[in-house]
């Protein structure tokens, strides 16, 4: 069987919690049916606790791995908190006040033009109050899972890859999540 090393292709699946002195807390899980996809070594943005806590692995094994806040998705930054004029979020002169409403999760472009996602925490007459911080920032996680596929990558998957990796971030790409935990709606995935 083949190890995890630089250049392979690997498929992962894991459980990924939130961990507070109550209890862990399930925030996202990979299906059999779209596991998480990474080049080793080459994909950006894994978190490098669970990097190192797979390196070596092969088909089958198993990781357990919890990972502070600082090294996970990092502190929570208040000035990720952002005050946005109303008019940006009109359409045809028009303001969407069903989907843009507190708690709705919204993608938005960087002035770099990196797609990213902002919670909508409060709606003014005037303004829309945003929190860009990862819906994980400043919460330690666990990640438990098993490695699914290890196989020496293609040329082309050998190519930078772009994006989240390991999950999602707040680059607001669909990284592999879904429903209340992926890019576009709360938390998941390894990447930052």
């Amino acid at each position: 069987m083949e190890k995890i090393k630089p250049g392979k292709y690997v498929e992962l699946g894991y459980d990924l919690y939130e961990v507070t002195p109550e209890g862990d807390t399930l925030v996202h899980q990979t299906s059999a049916d779209d596991p998480e996809r990474i080049i080793f070594g080459v994909t950006q943005g894994v978190i490098k606790p669970l990097e190192l806590a797979i390196d070596g692995l092969e088909a089958g094994g198993e990781f357990d791995i919890k990972v502070s806040a600082d090294e996970a998705f990092g502190p929570y930054d208040p000035e990720q908190i952002v005050t946005l004029p109303k008019d940006i979020f009109e359409v045809d002169g028009k303001f969407d006040d069903k989907a843009i409403k507190a708690g709705a999760v919204l993608p938005m472009m960087t002035a770099d033009g990196f797609r990213i996602n902002g919670i909508v925490k409060e709606v003014t007459d005037s303004d829309v109050k945003m929190d860009f911080n990862h819906p994980l920032a400043g919460k330690d996680v666990r990640f438990k899972g098993k490695i699914t596929l290890v196989r020496d990558a293609t040329p082309e998957e050998l190519q930078p890859a772009q994006g989240c990796g390991c999950g999602c971030s707040s680059c607001g790409d669909d990284c592999g999540c879904d429903g209340a935990s992926d890019c576009g709606d709360s938390a998941c995935g390894c990447g930052k």
